[in-house]
C-alpha cells in the first residue's frame, strides 16, 4: 500500500493534472492499492473564503466568486474528460455549486459566518477536485473510486484546526480499505465531528494530515507527499539561491524544520507515520524522476546540520530587573499571563543570572503581550523592582536544526563567527539540551545576509561565495577583470571561493546587479549602464547586505575613499591601492582601523606600497610576533626606480622620463610621481603601521625638480621643458660613476622622522644593484639589526597592482 498526497499547484491545471496520473500509472504496475489525497484544485480555497466573506456584503458579490470556483472547474472538466464522463461530472460539479449557493445566500441572509459554516464553505475545493480526478483516472483507464475523507476521519468540535481522534479513525478507515484493490482518490483537509458528522476542516497542512493519517491506518508501506518542488530544500530558495535538496531528514529534523517555517511539510503530519515507523518521502509532481526527499526515523545524512530556516515579523520582548533574581514563579506568571490570551511564544531564553526573560512571538502579538506582561507585574513596576517591558521589533528567528550538531564542538562558535565577521548581530539566542536546533534572534535586515552567510558556511562548506563591488576598471582594474575571469574557475578549485562581481563603475558608467555581472560581457553592459554616482553605488551594496562582501577601490583620487568610513561601518571589507586614505592625516586613519575592528571587518591596503609585493603583510607579522622596527630604508617608487635604474647617459634624463610615461610606469603626468608625494605616502604608511603616529610633514622631500618645472600648467609644456635640467642630472651621473656609486630615491625613517630624496650608493649599499621598475624595502628591527629583513620586486604595473589585489581578495575571502 501506497498513500500519494499531492497539493493543489499539483492538481491547479489539467496539464498537471496529466502529471499526476502518469506517475499513478507507473505505479499501479507494482502496487495493487493505492490511496491518492488531493487538495483543492490551486487558488480554489482562497476564493471560497473570499466568497464566504463576500456574501457578508452582497448576494452579486458572492455569486461573482462562485462562478470563477465552477468556471474553473468547468474548464478543467472539459479539459480532461468528454462523452458520458463529461456529462456525470458536470452534473455533480452543478449539484456542489447549488449547494454552495444556498450556503452563501444564507450567510449573506444572516450576515454571520461561524467557524462551522466557514468550514462547510472550504471543503467543496477538496469535494470538487477529488470529483473531477476520480472521473478522469477511470477514463483513462484506472480503476479508481472517489472516497470522502469525512466518511472516515472523526474529530471533536475545533472547527478550524480540529482534533482528530485517531482510533476512531484509523478504525473506520482499515475496514473500509480492508478488500479494496485499485486507486482511490479521497479528499484532503476535511474530516467530520464524532458526534453529528458536521463538517470540520484540520488546519495548516490539512491534506498532508490526512495523508499522514490514511498511511498509518493502513501501514502503509510509503507516504508520499508530491508537490512543485523537489523534496526539502536547505534553506528557502526565493532567499538562498544555492539552496539544494536534502536528500535525507529524521523525523526530529523535519519536525524542527517544519516549527520554523519549512513549507514543504508541517508537524501534525510527522506524528502519525513516525508512531508507525513509515517513511515519507517529498517528491515533485513535475519533476517525477527527482529523487526528492526521505524523511524516516534513523539519523540523516553525515552533514552537521539538516537545514536552515526562518520565521520573519518577529517581536523580542524583554522582562528584567533586580527584583527577578531568585524570585520563584516570575517564569510561570509571565507565561500565564499571555497563555490567558492564547499568545504563541516561539522561543524563550534567560539567563542564568535571573535578571532577565527574553521571549519571542509574531510581531502582531507583542503590544498585547506588553500590557499583559505589565499588568501581571504591575506592583513590581511600580516599586522599581522591574523595569517596563522592552519590545524589540522587526526581528526574524533563524534555526539551525541537524541532530548531527549533538556532542559536535564549535557549531556554535562557528556560527558566531561567521556572523560576526558579517557584521550580523544575535540579539537572542536558544539551544536545547537535545543539541537539535539552535534558534537565535537577528534583525529583519541582515536576515537573509544571515541565511546566506551560514548556508555558504555549513552546507556548502567547500566552497565560500564572495561579492564584490569594484569602483575603477581603467588600468589597473580592468587588468583585474580579467584576472578574475582567468582565474575564477582555478581559485574556485583551489582557494574553495566563489567570486561574483555585483557591481562595477567608472567616472561615467556604473553596472549593479544582486544576480552578478558577467565578466565576458561586462564592458559592453558598463556603456548601456546607469549614470555613475557614488552614493548610489554604496547605498546599493549596503542594502543587497550580501554576505562576504568587499568594496574594490581602484581609483588615485580623494572622493572615493571619503565613502570608506561609511562602507566599513556596515561591516563590508575594503581593498585598495588607494594610498590617500590610509596616508591622510593620523587621526582618520585611526578612525578608519577602529571602525573597522568596531565592525569586525578590514580595510586591505597591502598594493599601497608595493604593488603586488608583500610589504605590508611582512611588516604586519613582524609587529605582531612581538618584534619593534627601528628603522626602515626603501626604494617605494616603481617610477623613479625605473628611471635612476635605466639611467645609464644612453638616454638624457628628460628622455627617459618620456619613456618610462609612455611604457606606462608612470602616471599620466610624471610630476605626480617626481613631486616625491607618492612615496612619502608609502613611507608615512609604513611608519604608521609600524607603530609610529607620523603625520604627512614628519617626513622631508628633497626636492628633484626646480619648482618652475613643477608649477607648469600643462604636461605637454612640463615635458617639453624638462630639457633644461638634463646637464644637471648627467653631472650627477658623471660624478656617481667617479665615486663608482649609483643614484637611487630613496625613503628612510627612523626616530619619528622621515626622509626622502636621491642618493648615491656605493656596492654595499643593498639598493645598488636594483634593476628594471622594482622596489625594494629594508626592515631594520630588533630581530634584524644588523643584516635588514628586504622585501624584493616589481613595484610598478597595472599587472602587478591588480594581481597584488586578487591576492588581497582571496586572503580577505580565505579568512
Amino acid at each position: 500500500m501506497l498513500v500519494l498526497k499531492f497539493g493543489g499547484t499539483s492538481v491547479g491545471s489539467a496539464e498537471s493534472i496529466e502529471s499526476v496520473k502518469t506517475i499513478i500509472s507507473d505505479l499501479v504496475k507494482t502496487e495493487n492499492q493505492i490511496c491518492v489525497v488531493v487538495s483543492a484544485f490551486s487558488g480554489i480555497t482562497d476564493t471560497l473564503l473570499k466568497a464566504c466573506d463576500a456574501a457578508l456584503v452582497s448576494e452579486k458579490a458572492y455569486r461573482e466568486a462562485s462562478t470563477k470556483i465552477f468556471d474553473k472547474a468547468s474548464s478543467i472538466c472539459s479539459d480532461l474528460l468528454s462523452g458520458q464522463s463529461l456529462e456525470e461530472c458536470i452534473q455533480e460539479i452543478t449539484v456542489f455549486k447549488e449547494s454552495l449557493n444556498k450556503i452563501l445566500f444564507g450567510v449573506s441572509l444572516l450576515k454571520e459566518a461561524s467557524p462551522r459554516t466557514k468550514d462547510l464553505i472550504v471543503s467543496f475545493g477538496e469535494r470538487i477536485s477529488a470529483t473531477v480526478i476520480n472521473y478522469y483516472f477511470n477514463l483513462s483507464g484506472l480503476k479508481s473510486r472517489f472516497v470522502d475523507a469525512r466518511m472516515f476521519l472523526k474529530t471533536n468540535k475545533n472547527y478550524g484546526s480540529a482534533f482528530v481522534h485517531i482510533d476512531e479513525s484509523y478504525s473506520r478507515i482499515s475496514k473500509h480499505f480492508k478488500t479494496f484493490e485499485g486507486v482511490s482518490v479521497t479528499t484532503g483537509f476535511i474530516a467530520s465531528d464524532i458526534e453529528d458528522n458536521t463538517t470540520t476542516t484540520l488546519g495548516r497542512g490539512g491534506s498532508d494530515y490526512t495523508a499522514s493519517l490514511f498511511a498509518a491506518a493502513l501501514d502503509a508501506r510509503e507516504l508520499q507527499i508530491w508537490t512543485d518542488v523537489s523534496g526539502v530544500l536547505s534553506s528557502d530558495p526565493r532567499k538562498v539561491k544555492k539552496a539544494y535538496t536534502i536528500k535525507e531528514l529524521s523525523y526530529n529534523e523535519a519536525l524542527e524544520l517544519s516549527h520554523f517555517g519549512a513549507k514543504v511539510l508541517y508537524a501534525p503530519t510527522i506524528r502519525p507515520v513516525r508512531e508507525k515507523n513509515i517513511a515519507t518521502r517529498i517528491k515533485n509532481t513535475f519533476a517525477p524522476s527527482d529523487e526528492g526527499t526521505l524523511i524516516h526515523s534513523g539519523k540523516s545524512s553525515k552533514s552537521v546540520i539538516a537545514g536552515i530556516s526562518a520565521i520573519e515579523n518577529i517581536s523580542i520582548l524583554t522582562l528584567e530587573g533586580t527584583g527577578m533574581q531568585g524570585v520563584t514563579g516570575t517564569a510561570s506568571r509571565l507565561f500565564e499571563a499571555l497563555a490567558l490570551e492564547h499568545i504563541n511564544v516561539i522561543m524563550i531564553t534567560q539567563a542564568s543570572s535571573e535578571h532577565s526573560i527574553s521571549i519571542a512571538l509574531k510581531d502582531f502579538d507583542a503590544n498585547l503581550a506588553k500590557s499583559l506582561i505589565e499588568n501581571a507585574f504591575i506592583k513590581e513596576i511600580e516599586q522599581g523592582l522591574i523595569d517596563p517591558v522592552r519590545i524589540d521589533n522587526d526581528m526574524c528567528l533563524l534555526a539551525m536544526v541537524g541532530e548531527n550538531m549533538k556532542n559536535q564542538p564549535g557549531v556554535a562558535g562557528k556560527l558566531f563567527q561567521i556572523l560576526g565577521n558579517n557584521g550580523i548581530n544575535i540579539e537572542a539566542i536558544a539551544q536545547g539540551s537535545s543539541e537539535l536546533n539552535i534558534s537565535f534572534a537577528v534583525s529583519s535586515k541582515d536576515h537573509i545576509k544571515a541565511l546566506n552567510t551560514i548556508h555558504d558556511a555549513f552546507f556548502l562548506s567547500t566552497n565560500k561565495t564572495i561579492h564584490l563591488f569594484i569602483v575603477g576598471v581603467g588600468l589597473v582594474g580592468g587588468c583585474l577583470m580579467e584576472l578574475i575571469k582567468k582565474n575564477k574557475d582555478k581559485i574556485k578549485s583551489q582557494n574553495k571561493l566563489d567570486i561574483v562581481v555585483n557591481a562595477i563603475s567608472n567616472s561615467r558608467q556604473m553596472m549593479l546587479s544582486n544576480a552578478g555581472i558577467s565578466l565576458d560581457e561586462y564592458e559592453s553592459l558598463m556603456e548601456s549602464g546607469e549614470k555613475a554616482d557614488m552614493s548610489r553605488f554604496v547605498e546599493f551594496m549596503v542594502n543587497s547586505n550580501l554576505s562576504n562582501s568587499i568594496f574594490i577601490d581602484n581609483t588615485a583620487g580623494s572622493a572615493i575613499p571619503k565613502k570608506y568610513a561609511e562602507i566599513l561601518s556596515h561591516s563590508i571589507a575594503i581593498s585598495t591601492p588607494n594610498k590617500l586614505a590610509l596616508s591622510s592625516d593620523y587621526e582618520s586613519y585611526l578612525r578608519l582601523k577602529s571602525i573597522a575592528e568596531r565592525n569586525n571587518t578590514s580595510i586591505n591596503f597591502e598594493t599601497n606600497v608595493g604593488a603586488g609585493l608583500p610589504v605590508i603583510s611582512t611588516l604586519h607579522n613582524l609587529v605582531k610576533s612581538g618584534d619593534r622596527i627601528q628603522k626602515i630604508e626603501a626604494i617605494l617608487s616603481g617610477s623613479l626606480s625605473y628611471i635612476f635604474n635605466n639611467y645609464d647617459g644612453s638616454l638624457s634624463f628628460s628622455a627617459l622620463v618620456k619613456k618610462a610615461k609612455q611604457e606606462g610606469f608612470t602616471e599620466p603626468d610624471p610630476r605626480d610621481d617626481l613631486s616625491g608625494l607618492d612615496a612619502r605616502r608609502k613611507l608615512l604608511i609604513l611608519a604608521r603601521e609600524s607603530g609610529y603616529p607620523l603625520e604627512a610633514e614628519d617626513i622631508e622631500i628633497e626636492k628633484l625638480l626646480p619648482d618652475d618645472l613643477m608649477e607648469m600648467k600643462t604636461t605637454v609644456s612640463f615635458l617639453q621643458a624638462l630639457a633644461t635640467v638634463d646637464s644637471d642630472y648627467a653631472k650627477l651621473l658623471d660624478k656617481a660613476r667617479r665615486e663608482n656609486k649609483r643614484l637611487r630615491y630613496i625613503a628612510q625613517f627612523a626616530g619619528n622622522k622621515g626622509k626622502i630624496g636621491l642618493q648615491m650608493v656605493s656596492e654595499s649599499s643593498p639598493f645598488f644593484n636594483l634593476a628594471g621598475s622594482d622596489n625594494m624595502i629594508a626592515f631594520y628591527s630588533d630581530r634584524y639589526e644588523k643584516n635588514p629583513l628586504i622585501v624584493r620586486g616589481p613595484g610598478a604595473g597595472a599587472e602587478v597592482t591588480a594581481a597584488g589585489i586578487l591576492a588581497e581578495l582571496i586572503n580577505i575571502g580565505s579568512k
